[in-house]
């Protein structure tokens, strides 16, 4: 972010993309990462997810909440530890692995996280189509698509300001929309409800870890977020601000979608259930549930081409990206995008559910390595230059120690997997319930403490 950048208004394109952003640029409270992680969490995906406790895994009410609020308790220190990164290091989260994996060995990551990211972005355009066509069924799907993926872009491109800006606004009408939801939907959960389902074991620790991957899932790009604040905030603020918002929107909306498939009626659609639950407030929420999902996109665009500028630039070291190349590159992926929203099948959205948690196998070690460098090895200091040196600098190309862990990481996984597209051999000792990744954070952490040399702490972080 330039000098320009901090002076002009929210409105004014963001002229840095993945460079560091020197202590005197630096601006924000850490209040800001509250309401973002927040606001951006209370959108119909989580609504969607947070009502699988009920269809998919057919536990009662009691049984579901306690599993939501559990999994995004223990989540979402993951991710808050990774957004307490940004003021300390000054850069985006994907470029920072470089320090940890070697200019060329941290491309594997980047690569899985990018189509993550557009994975996300396919899935929102879908949702924002469907729902602006619910609000306004005279507008056709196909083009309300292309309007949901056309603004989310718009403010992605507007970037960093923008979006914490537009969550700071957002919060009030999204958390208390979702009050008044609840307030409606309350009297109508008695007994019965309360009767339906039951507890099992394996529903249980599933749900558990689906609020855990989801958490999980957003951890390469929180530090995003946080980058452009002083680096005097220090590591306590950004962490917990990150981790109420982090843990208290997502619990908030999947417990909501949990309780609109609980009632009456047998509803196997969360988002239909949440209409006719709540009545005519029903279609407020579908308006603001738009408007948030154009917000929140806009956070996985953004997110996207931060890493594909990384990879870009990780093979042209002269190249210093800025406005232009965001721009450029936000459109290229707002046209991919676009079209592969437009050609899914009507099960995308689950398809693609089911794949974030397939590839959580590749992201619990980098989780592990990630945590592990930053706070114990290097202790909070990276040397900026060498992140951006040709060479490397002193991370060099590859760092074999941290590939070494995380490829073994990765394998020791392949036994316990259990998912829609693979089963471990070992995967019915759990009941089937999928434990993979929690061995992979265990055993690469083991072996990268064991492995990594503790290298001689930097005197700081200048950009040279």
């Amino acid at each position: 972010m330039s000098s320009a950048d901090k002076q002009d208004g929210v409105f004014a394109i963001e002229g840095h993309s993945i460079g560091h952003i020197p202590e005197r640029e630096r601006h924000g409270n850490p209040r800001d990462l509250f309401t973002l992680w927040f606001c951006t969490n209370i959108a119909p995906l989580a609504v969607i997810t947070g009502a699988m406790s009920i269809l998919t895994f057919k536990l009662d009410v009691i049984s579901a909440i306690t599993a939501i609020v559990g999994g995004h308790l223990f989540g979402a220190i993951v991710l808050a530890l990774a957004s307490a990164q940004g003021p300390l290091a000054g850069i985006p989260q994907m470029i920072q692995s470089r320090a940890q994996f070697g200019r060329f060995g941290s491309l594997l990551v980047v690569g899985f996280t990018t189509l993550i990211y557009l994975g996300y972005f396919i899935s929102n355009i879908i949702l924002s189509g469907k729902t602006l066509h619910t609000v306004v069924p005279a507008i056709p799907v196909s083009l309300a698509t292309v309007l949901g993926a056309a603004l989310a872009t718009a403010i992605g491109i507007i970037g960093y300001k923008f979006i914490h800006g537009f969550n700071r606004i957002g919060i009030w009408f999204m958390g208390g929309a979702l009050a008044i939801g609840l307030a409606i939907m309350l009297p109508g959960i008695g007994a019965d409800t309360l009767a339906h389902g039951s507890f099992s074991p394996a529903g249980w620790f599933s749900m558990f870890g689906i609020c855990c991957v989801w958490q999980i899932s957003f951890s390469p790009y929180t530090s995003d977020y946080s980058r452009a604040l002083p680096r005097s905030v220090g590591i306590f603020k950004p962490f917990i601000y990150t981790y109420l918002g982090a843990s208290l929107g997502p619990i908030l909306a999947f417990i909501f979608g949990m309780l609109a498939v609980s009632g009456a009626g047998g509803y196997t659609d969360a988002m239909e259930a949440v209409r006719i639950h709540t009545g005519w407030f029903g279609y407020i929420l579908m308006i603001l549930f738009l408007v948030n999902i154009i917000g929140h996109n806009a956070m996985n665009l953004y997110g996207a081409v931060l890493s594909c500028v990384t990879s870009l630039q990780t093979f042209s070291p002269t190249w210093t990206p800025g406005r232009l190349a965001r721009i450029t590159l936000s459109c290229v992926l707002l046209v991919g995008s676009t079209a592969c929203a437009l050609w899914a099948s009507s099960n995308f959205i689950e398809i693609f559910i089911n794949a974030v948690f397939a590839l959580l196998f590749i992201l619990a070690p980098w989780v592990s390595i990630n945590l592990l460098d930053f706070y114990v090895v290097n202790r909070g200091h990276y040397d900026i230059a060498s992140i951006f040196a040709r060479d490397g600098g002193r991370y060099g190309l590859f760092n074999s120690k941290a590939m070494v862990a995380y490829v073994v990481g990765a394998l020791v996984q392949i036994p316990f997997i259990s998912n829609s597209f693979f089963q471990g051999a070992w995967a019915s000792l759990f009941g089937g319930v999928d434990v993979s990744w929690i061995v992979g954070l265990i055993v690469s952490a083991i072996f990268y403490a064991l492995l990594a040399v503790r290298r001689p702490r930097c005197a700081g972080v200048p950009a040279t």
